[in-house]
């Protein structure tokens, strides 16, 4: 009898076991179904009209929104199972590092330094590095213009360096920890311009608050490839994402999100570039 009692009670235990298996791995799959309240963390910016934006009511907004959206459903998750992070530029490859989020869609430019730390699916959009200045400015018209100018970027961005390293070498280089504080600073008189790709500074530039206070100077000082930045070594991740990508312009859905995003500014994207294709 004692030797029945005890391996009823084992039976027990291990068909307790087995059903709590079972439940578990209903909930912690790859996230292929989207399902079993599985979340996907996102990474983006906060504070760039047009391109990633926190909007007052606590949604949010842009091109690089859209397109993590689309993607993190191709990747099977619903969309109130996308959890959208703030990555600041300084941030991301340390984010991807920590796994503090899934993947980061944060006008990420591809360029060999990154991809040294990060891997990118991509590109997704060829942006421009430009400049905007005051809509009464006229001392500067060319890059060299910036020489003894005072120029505002932000930490961790590869724009404000550019110029500093390659156009104009005497620019009073000024970085914020984001580009609002540049904006500031450019309304105030504190700065000159403020530099960064041209689709960010294109949604700046359409704001209500901003129109006809700003300009874009329209220089194309560099090509700017935006990638999907994921966890070095995560291969698979980022052929998951290449075919979204892929499937989001083949469907008409990467067109829809420019003009959306981009059209009120009067902005004039590059066609949509072959995955894979980076411009120098």
């Amino acid at each position: 009898m004692k030797l029945r009692k005890v391996t009823a009670a084992s039976a027990t235990v291990f068909a307790l076991a087995l059903t709590a298996t079972a439940c578990g791995s209903s909930d912690s799959g790859d996230g292929g179904d989207g399902g079993g309240g599985k979340k996907i963390t996102v990474g983006i910016k906060y504070d760039q009209p047009g391109i990633g934006l926190k909007e007052p009511d606590g949604s949010f907004s842009g091109f690089d929104v859209d397109v993590a959206t689309y993607v993190a459903k191709e990747l099977g998750y619903a969309e109130k199972d996308i959890e959208f992070k703030e990555t600041p530029s300084a941030d991301r490859e340390n984010a991807l590092q920590r796994g503090d989020v899934d993947f980061i869609a944060a006008s990420y430019s591809i360029n060999d330094e990154r991809k040294a730390k990060v891997d990118f699916a991509g590109p997704y959009l060829l942006a421009h590095q430009d400049l905007l200045i005051r809509a009464d400015e006229k001392g500067i018209t060319e890059g060299t213009d910036l020489n003894g100018k005072k120029l505002c970027s932000v930490t961790g961005s590869t724009s404000a360096q550019n110029i500093k390293n390659e156009i104009a070498p005497k620019a009073q280089l000024r970085q914020n920890g984001t580009y609002s504080e540049c904006l500031d600073g450019l309304a105030s008189g504190a700065v000159d311009a403020l530099t960064t790709d041209d689709s960010i500074l294109a949604g700046y530039a359409a704001q209500d608050q901003y129109k006809g206070k700003f300009k874009l100077a329209g220089l194309k000082l560099s090509n700017e490839n935006y990638g999907i930045g994921v966890k070095k070594g995560d291969t698979e991740m980022v052929d998951k994402i290449n075919k979204a990508l892929e499937k989001m312009e083949s469907d008409g859905s990467w067109e829809k999100a420019v003009e959306a995003n981009f059209g009120p500014a009067n902005y004039k994207n590059e066609p949509a570039p072959k995955i894979g294709d980076i411009v120098k």
